[in-house]
């Protein structure tokens, strides 16, 4: 094998296989180089064939052996030098060496955060993945720690499981140390997130700051000491290089005099950093002078409040030396909790433009504001002891309420806003979305307030679904029902947090609220046969969703209450009859003849009544029923007709969360009709749409799952390589999940390697699959299909006769696998030259008729069989105009001379290896 030198990788490649070094997935790699997921895969297929290496695993250990320095760790970086604390830095560094969660404990302004970092950077080595940074100064719930992290890490939510599961599996095996910085405000949230990370990532350490102490019991705290003023004066040495920094450096340095500064300040960080930025224009006896202003000092409080109040001194001293209106514009501004602009900050004070910015740029020159540059500008933030300090400032006189109202309404404005979507639309809404987070906390909690605080739930609830934060989205739904006034909106956000928990796979949260939006609904006067019906719908739809499915006796109960509260609603009436339809397809299934085409009629019946009602949501659920219906009576093309009906049907419904739902159901239920009609092109379409959905952009086994199958049925090892990748990956970071629906692809896979002649790859992936699923459908459907397809190339067409032995209908084929089984069953019999041989393809015609490739492979097994070579090389045109190249390469060579030359080299030009005919 050739192997690529340096020079034949280019620069994107190289970029890809830094990150494959960095242990990170497809999903994150796309997001640190803002390509797509489909593109990553292109990369890394391309390296495993220039490299010469098998799998992504070895193009790790590539990345590593090519790329010996690790990327620096992702640490904000510094803005002025790290002054002193030498002692503090050895002890912090020495306490996380020992143990996984140290606390670096101590008050506001005592420079947690910079020890922190600096300390984090110093054993950076240490951590063969890294050192990542989460700030939660943002953070004003304790319920959205796991956001932060995942935002500081990439990643998004996955469906079916919340956000912090998703850190945890991003975390799980790797070794890393997490800096979670401001904890103070979230403790306890931050406790319990750190209770389920540590559990399951056993490499992952933990370094918080907070001014509290988390108080969990594998807490180490570490208590940062003001600066020192004796010995090697740290704290004067900050002062003389700050002073140095603003201008106006001290000669000589008059030391004395600045450790009396420093200890009137206690020794805090930001309180000498305040007071040097200070000296060009004060002087020693300046600053001296104003530490002995009245505002200095706060009076009374307990023994931590004792600590605060040195910082709050500086602050009050710093406050006392601006001009009244820039004190008032910093009382104003310390309202937002993230980044803001100054016409944010114009229209929160209801300032002139001009008059904002002229003064904000005075506060920044007063380190009283960070700027920074961003998408929407110039930023400005204030820090937050001084954000903390200004909001103080406002409740003493009088105005924090009304900055608060100006500040929501502001919000509402920009949630508005924010519903027309644009190229910016993500950046946009990240950087207001702490804003809208911490005006909603605050509206909720004012009883006047409640009717804006419901319409910014609910705008926030769609942003956030927009946003791809589905798990955040149901909460923002609940939370807007709850507010809600009108028990018919409590009705609506309640049926829009169901869909959204459809989206996320939570059918336990689906029950719960569509029967919380029934409740709603009688409340308001209105008809709740359609909630409760839903609610009952969902129990069968959706029963792998489940953690504990209602018993069989509540959901009748549940329907017949439907039924009663129904009326003449039309949408109700039609949800009641498919419920009805639902519960006797679950109960009678399996069973055949009148049974199953009397539950297809009822079923019928549903889908006309929803048509008749003008709910296309409802007709979208009944003909999902119907497509299970019909396959379960044996009507395989009908099932796939259905199915693309549905996509049709919800293609001109208006986006919504149950729009949404609806249609990657209806994705997934399109591709494995299509895959069991025969219809390869369409099931791949379906496939690779659920693969790039942005919903399940995280969770590749799952987004993944079916292309690999319909790429590996048509011969297309190339495109199961790459995608392959992204499965197990993504597989292995959600737990390595025992899961029977992963068992397909997990065989498709397998297969492919087999067609390559990787012994070892196919061993690895057969292990894997046997970890997945134990079902009866690897053993007799999908399992089946798949060895024997692998038998048949390597020409042990006995082996497959064995494996296939079982009659179809005593095996009980699954529907997608039937006409598959059926055909290579009747392929292998002959050319094993059983004595049947031709009872089984004339019985297999008559079950697969109507299936292209199904159709295509019993022809030809008729023409081996009948020597038939014309007839044969047909099959190969047949064949490739279904989408299947690996067939039409087989059948080139089954035809044997010049024709199988041709078929020997379509099959190198798959990646696959030579044929075996007996």
């Amino acid at each position: 094998m050739t192997v690529a030198t340096e020079g034949d990788i280019s620069p994107r490649e190289t970029e890809v296989l830094q990150l494959l070094g960095a242990h990170l997935s497809n999903a994150e790699i796309a997001a640190r180089l803002f390509i797509s997921v489909r593109t990553v895969e292109s990369h890394v297929s391309s390296l495993l064939r220039k490299l010469g290496v098998p799998d992504r695993r070895a193009l790790a250990q590539r990345a590593v052996v090519e790329q010996p320095h690790r990327e620096p760790a992702p640490l904000p970086a510094p803005l002025t030098s790290f002054i002193g604390r030498v002692r503090e830095r050895a002890e912090l560094a020495d306490l996380i060496m020992k143990h996984r969660q140290v606390t670096a404990a101590g008050p506001g302004g005592v420079g947690k955060t910079r020890l922190a970092l600096a300390v984090a950077a110093e054993v950076a080595d240490q951590y063969a993945d890294g050192v990542w940074f989460a700030d939660l100064i943002p953070v004003t719930d304790p319920g959205m720690i796991a956001t932060a992290v995942a935002g500081a890490l990439g990643l998004g939510e996955q469906p079916g499981r919340d956000l912090t599961e998703s850190v945890v599996a991003a975390l799980a095996d790797r070794q890393a140390l997490l800096v979670l910085d401001n904890c103070e405000r979230v403790v306890d949230g931050v406790a319990l997130f750190l209770e389920r990370l540590l559990a399951a990532c056993p490499r992952v350490s933990v370094l918080a700051t907070s001014q509290a102490r988390l108080m969990v019991p594998f807490e180490r705290v570490y208590q940062v000491p003001p600066l020192s003023l004796a010995g090697e004066p740290d704290a004067v040495a900050l002062f003389l290089e700050r002073a140095a920094a603003a201008g106006r450096p001290l000669d000589p340095p008059r030391h004395d005099e600045i450790a009396a500064i420093c200890a009137r300040l206690d020794g805090m960080a930001l309180a000498i950093e305040l007071a040097a930025a200070r000296y060009p224009t004060l002087g020693l006896d300046g600053i001296t002078a104003a530490l002995s202003h009245p505002l200095r000092m706060l009076t009374g409080g307990s023994r931590a409040d004792e600590r605060h109040r040195s910082v709050r001194a500086v602050l009050d001293w710093s406050h006392a030396l601006l001009e009244p209106a820039d004190q008032e514009l910093l009382h104003q501004v310390s309202i937002f909790v993230a980044p803001f602009t100054a016409s944010a900050a114009a229209e929160v004070t209801e300032s002139a433009m001009g008059v904002v910015a002229d003064g904000l740029a005075r506060l920044a020159e007063q380190s009283l504001l960070a700027v920074a540059a961003s998408p929407q500008g110039t930023c400005y933030r204030a820090l937050e002891t001084i954000r903390q300090y200004g909001t103080e400032r406002l409740s003493q006189a009088g105005e924090l309420a009304g900055a608060r109202v100006r500040h929501l309404r502001w919000c509402l404005t920009q949630a508005v806003d924010l519903g027309a979507a644009g190229p910016d639309w993500r950046a946009r809404f990240d950087a207001v979305a702490d804003d809208l987070r911490a005006a909603l906390t605050w509206a909720a909690s004012e009883p006047e307030r409640r009717a804006d605080a419901y319409r910014l739930a609910r705008h926030l609830a769609e942003l956030t679904f927009t946003r791809h934060l589905i798990g955040e989205s149901q909460h923002r739904y609940e939370q807007a029902s709850a507010l809600a006034d009108d028990p018919a909106a409590t009705a609506s956000m309640l049926r829009q947090a169901a869909a959204v928990a459809g989206c996320r796979m939570r059918g336990d949260d689906m029950y719960r609220l569509y029967r919380a939006a029934g409740a709603a609904a009688r409340q308001a006067g209105g008809t709740a046969g359609a909630d409760l019906a839903t609610a009952a719908i969902v129990t069968y739809r959706f029963d792998t969703q489940f953690e504990q499915v209602p018993e069989p006796e509540e959901v009748i109960a549940l329907i017949t209450e439907a039924r009663e509260l129904a009326g003449d609603d039309p949408s109700a009436r039609a949800m009641v009859a498919l419920a009805e339809a639902g519960r006797m397809l679950t109960e009678a299934f399996g069973s055949a003849g009148d049974s199953a085409r009397e539950t297809v009629t009822r079923v019928e019946s549903a889908v006309e009544l929803a048509r008749q009602a003008g709910d296309p949501l409802g007709e979208s659920a009944a003909l999902d029923t119907l497509t299970v219906a019909q396959s379960w009576a044996g009507d395989t093309f009908a099932s796939a007709a259905t199915a693309r009906r549905r996509i049709t049907l919800l293609s001109s419904v208006p986006d919504s969360p149950a729009k949404t739902h609806e249609l990657i159901d209806a994705l997934a239920a399109s591709m494995e009709s299509s895959l069991g009609a025969g219809d390869l092109p369409n099931a791949r379409r379906w496939a690779r749409q659920l693969a790039d959905h942005p919903l399940l952009a995280e969770v590749g086994h799952r987004a993944t799952a079916w292309l690999l199958v319909a790429d590996a049925l048509a011969g297309n090892a190339g495109d199961v390589l790459a995608a392959s990748t992204r499965f197990l990956d993504a597989w292995r970071r959600a737990g390595s999940p025992a899961r029977a629906g992963l068992g397909p692809p997990a065989a498709a896979v397998a297969m492919i390697h087999g067609l390559r002649d990787d012994r070892a790859a196919h061993g690895e992936w057969s292990a894997i699959l046997h970890q997945l699923d134990a079902s009866p459908w690897q053993t007799h459907g999908y399992g089946a299909v798949f060895d024997a397809l692998l038998m048949l190339h390597r020409g042990q067409a006995e082996e497959a006769m064995e494996r296939m032995a079982p009659e179809p209908g005593a095996a009980r084929i699954p529907w997608i696998w039937l006409h598959w089984y059926v055909a290579l069953r009747s392929e292998a019999a002959v050319l094993a030259g059983t004595s049947d041989a031709r009872d089984r393809v004339a019985e297999a015609r008559t079950i697969v008729a109507g299936n292209p490739v199904a159709r295509a492979i019993v022809e030809r097994a008729e023409s081996v069989l009948d020597q038939d070579q014309k007839r044969l090389l047909g099959t190969a045109d047949a064949f490739e105009a279904a989408g299947c190249p690996y067939q039409a390469a087989r059948t080139m060579i089954l035809a044997g001379g010049v024709h199988a030359a041709r078929g020997a080299a379509v099959l190198a030009d798959l990646g696959l290896a030579p044929m075996t005919v007996t």
